[in-house]
């Protein structure tokens, strides 16, 4: 087995461990000191235009608009004849059940004006956070793309991996200044993101690389 592909699998084993280990400990303790301390001091300072951009960078991840949002760049690198790469940007969409089935297990509670300032009052259970999940997943593979398609103009690229690593930043301070998550949603929704990244970017590569050998054969 190549040096590569054991550390590969080395660091996914250590993400999964500390997604489990993060995810009993959240189960048993819904309400953590830290999480309130933490929201307290991002949500120090208020506005109503940082309430805007902070809403502004969460809304891809907002229902239909994030189900959208993937359809229509699996569609502009489709008809650009990047079909493969359209298909596995579609796969993304899958990471919706993932999460859905893991919030209901762990079902912790959404912060609460109780504990801090709500500028947005969301459905479903808090762990682990859906937004950081998909824009890890998602962007974070738009931007492993960028890295491998050369024919894609230099400044699009550029574009494209900037913009999206912005929000793979930014997405969550964004939830936890929303008062939508707490900081422990969204690390767990960080790992897990990375986790369904690390499958995704490898069978790329392994379909990839067998392409590549049908065609010198």
């Amino acid at each position: 087995m190549p040096k590569n592909r054991k550390l590969l699998i080395l660091i996914l084993s250590i993400l999964i461990i500390c997604f489990l280990v993060l995810s009993i400990f959240i189960a048993q303790n819904p309400i953590l000191p830290f999480d309130i301390d933490f929201s307290l001091a991002i949500q120090k300072y208020q506005a109503k235009w940082l309430d805007y951009t902070m809403l502004a960078v969460s809304f891809f991840g907002e229902l239909p608009w994030s189900l959208l949002s993937v359809l229509v760049v699996a569609a502009i690198f489709y008809f650009n004849k990047f079909k493969r790469e359209s298909y596995f940007i579609t796969l993304v969409l899958f990471s919706g059940l993932i999460i859905l089935g893991i919030k209901n297990t762990i079902n912790r509670p959404r912060p609460t004006s109780f504990y801090v300032r709500l500028v947005e009052v969301n459905r479903f259970q808090s762990y682990p956070s859906g937004h950081v999940l998909s824009y890890v997943l998602f962007f974070g593979f738009l931007i492993f793309l960028m890295t491998q398609l050369k024919t894609i103009a230099e400044l699009w690229r550029k574009a494209i991996i900037t913009i999206s690593a912005f929000l793979t930043f930014a997405i969550a301070p964004s939830r936890i200044y929303l008062g939508a998550h707490w900081f422990t949603d969204t690390l767990g929704g960080a790992i897990l993101g990375l986790i369904c990244l690390f499958p995704l970017c490898y069978f790329y590569l392994q379909k990839k690389r067998t392409n590549n050998e049908l065609t010198v054969k």
